[in-house]
């Protein structure tokens, strides 16, 4: 029997593909194409651009302009919102790789079991 996902994955799959356009990456965040330009214009995204020169929004950018939404929408000042975003990220990262190092830790201090 073959596997469930017989195709490749597809763009569309990809957290990272740049699939949304500003006006729909907007919409998307029920703000604005300015609010999306100025959280480019403080390097918390930089979204990538089409041949046409259009900037191009990715899934996970679009959760990072999300969570600065909510915060400016709490009332913080943007630049703040951003630098806020941009730590939480890499908190998360942080705790992603001490989680990892911690069961490589884990399993190498196991008893080794000959056959």
């Amino acid at each position: 029997m073959p596997p469930a996902r017989s195709r490749p994955v597809d763009n569309l799959d990809d957290d990272d593909y740049p699939a949304y356009t500003m006006g729909r990456a907007a919409e998307m965040l029920g703000t604005t194409p300015a609010f999306l330009r100025a959280l480019g214009e403080h390097r918390l995204i930089t979204p990538l651009r089409s041949q046409g020169g259009h900037r191009r929004y990715s899934r996970y950018q679009l959760r990072i302009a999300a969570r600065a939404r909510e915060l400016v929408d709490e009332g913080t000042p943007i630049e703040a919102a951003c630098r806020i975003v941009i730590l939480e990220d890499q908190l998360e990262e942080a705790q992603r790789i001490n989680e990892q190092l911690r069961n490589r830790g884990n399993e190498s201090q196991q008893p080794k079991t000959s056959a």
